[in-house]
């Protein structure tokens, strides 16, 4: 029987940050021996912006990572970090694989998300850019830290009305999956229906 993709007991162990918001990291958030099926696996994107899964090719060890994120294990254990109820929380899951110059904007997510968590999949970063920032405000340089874009990084975050974050500009390969807890299912519609357009369009002219 195959290992878990997840390392569950590292997400456990890992401290949540309480200033500016509720933040945590996870360096490597992956079995090792995970890595090399991951990046073997993650689908070519050669055009920036967000994609649902069913855009994009989802197989081996990718779809193995998906279903995890889908169980009720990483569920749960969001919830007791964050100490938030996501008992029957849509979950909304996107992928990007390339990051254009004009990406990385300072914001702060919708209030129809929860939890916004960021997985890395890239093999190495050794670019000072194009690592996010967790933000005191909506200066790029004002931050509390930054984290790496390499294959294992995790980064979760309750989305409040401070919980701004973003990245130095960066154009090339950024490959990576976001996962959000909505508050409503109501909402998961206008989401996926919008990463659905983006992505229809930027195929449709391949824009970078």
């Amino acid at each position: 029987m195959n290992s878990a993709v997840i390392d569950y007991a590292a997400i456990e162990k890992a401290e949540v940050q309480k200033t500016p918001y509720p933040f945590f990291g996870v360096e490597n958030a992956f079995a090792e021996s995970s890595h090399d099926a991951l990046l073997k696996d993650f689908p070519s994107i050669r055009h920036g912006g967000s994609l649902p899964l069913e855009s994009i090719a989802v197989k081996g060890e990718l779809a193995r990572l998906i279903d995890e994120i889908k169980s009720e294990q990483f569920r749960s254990l969001l919830a007791k970090k964050f100490e938030v109820d996501l008992q029957d929380k849509p979950i909304v899951i996107t992928a990007r694989g390339y990051s254009r110059e004009r990406d990385g904007q300072i914001h702060t997510d919708s209030k129809t998300k929860l939890i916004t968590v960021l997985l890395y999949v890239n093999d190495g970063w050794e670019s000072a850019n194009g690592r996010l920032r967790m933000l005191k405000s909506n200066k790029i340089d004002d931050y509390a830290t930054e984290f790496s874009s390499s294959i294992g990084q995790m980064i979760a975050f309750k989305v409040t009305d401070n919980c701004w974050h973003g990245y130095q500009s960066y154009e090339g390969q950024r490959q990576s999956l976001q996962i959000n807890y909505l508050v409503e299912e109501k909402y998961t519609k206008h989401h996926v229906y919008r990463h659905k357009v983006s992505a229809f369009f930027k195929k449709l002219f391949n824009n970078k």
